[in-house]
């Protein structure tokens, strides 16, 4: 079915009837020329200019890429509110396989579309971009962060992506075990690439045992040719049914925690730097029933977007590990709020988030 404009009509019911809605502005992009299809989505600006990545992703139709980019744009508003930026959440997708149609003169020509927002969306990379191609868009866009150091940008936000989940580990174990330290405590990470094997850094230098999978396997034979200590194990199930497990960290795809995973799931807690870990609604109460701690995924992996917010005051290092430092502190808070409201940490985060966004609305 379609509405008047030929646009599928469930997209439509998606932005302005759904509770997944609500957004601002959603602009769709073309330019011929270069082969650029995107859309941009502005979930909201109550904090400030929406930020949010450009995913470059072959989507099976342009309605996938819109519901995707409503979606992604809508946590980007949790995840900034609740990482205490004033900056609303806003997410950006170019169609397309980035390996067949990615070419300097598409990104510039998504550049000036982002540029012609003037301001009320502030780009970075995701999926399918990388820093070179946001030195590219920057040509044209000035509201664009995560660039090389070269062009006065932080460059790799995984470094900070991978502190801000450790943090979150740590408050984990403080609010369980009554004690922030992870040593002696059995970590599963699925996938080490770029934020996972920092993250193993982080574990090993605090003591804890170190579990890791990927799909990749250089990815692990890199892992275990400097640290022989972390063991392998062949995947994603072996891992969250491994005897033992204390944490477990999905750092890979989203929709790790389902109907099949989480009934088998032997960690007392999760807590990783994936996207979106929680499959479908109803997963977080699953896992509260199991008595399983979870660390909201838009607040633990938050310290990737506290560093590229940070490029547009002139990029500091230690000015945003200090802020990333504070995951700690706030995921204690949700889980203290978690216990005083009766419900989840994931409804929790939400609750904190909607709240913070509300009062900047009244002002």
């Amino acid at each position: 079915m379609t509405d008047v404009t030929g646009a599928p009509a469930d997209v439509l019911h998606t932005l302005f009837h759904s509770e997944l809605g609500g957004h601002e502005q959603v602009v769709l992009c073309q330019d011929r020329a270069s082969g650029l299809k995107a859309v941009i989505a502005l979930h909201s600006t109550a904090l400030g200019p929406a930020l949010g990545g450009t995913r470059f992703y072959p989507y099976a139709n342009e309605a996938e890429a819109v519901a995707d980019a409503l979606n992604l744009a809508r946590g980007m508003s949790y995840k900034n509110a609740m990482a205490g930026l004033d900056h609303g959440g806003g997410k950006a997708v170019i169609i397309g396989d980035p390996e067949t149609i990615k070419s300097e003169e598409l990104l510039l020509a998504y550049g000036r579309f982002v540029a012609s927002l003037g301001g009320r969306y502030v780009t970075a990379c995701d999926v399918g971009t990388y820093v070179a191609d946001m030195d590219v868009v920057a040509r044209e866009c000035r509201w664009t962060t995560g660039r090389s150091p070269e062009n006065g940008g932080a460059g790799d936000s995984s470094v900070l992506t991978a502190f801000g989940v450790f943090q979150g580990m740590r408050a984990s174990a403080q609010h369980l075990w009554g004690d922030p330290t992870l040593r002696g405590r059995k970590v599963g990470i699925a996938g080490v690439g770029k934020v996972g094997h920092h993250l193993v850094e982080h574990l090993l230098t605090d003591g804890a045992e170190v579990v890791i999978t990927d799909v990749r396997e250089e990815s692990v034979r890199r892992i275990q040719d400097k640290h022989p200590s972390v063991q392998a194990v062949a995947d994603t199930e072996a891992l969250i049914t491994t005897e033992g497990l204390d944490i477990y960290a999905p750092c890979a795809l989203g929709g790790a925690l389902d109907d099949h995973s989480v009934p088998v799931l032997t960690a007392k807690i999760v807590c990783g730097a994936a996207n979106n870990q929680l499959a479908h609604p109803g997963v977080e109460k699953d896992l509260a029933d199991r008595g399983i701690l979870y660390a909201p995924d838009y607040v633990v992996n938050a310290g990737g977007v506290i560093q590229v917010a940070d490029e547009l005051h002139g990029f500091d290092f230690d000015r945003c590990k200090a802020q990333a430092s504070k995951i700690f502190d706030t995921t204690l808070a949700i889980f203290a709020r978690a216990k005083t409201d009766g419900i989840p940490p994931a409804a929790a985060a939400d609750r904190i988030a909607e709240q913070r966004m509300a009062e900047a609305r009244r002002h």
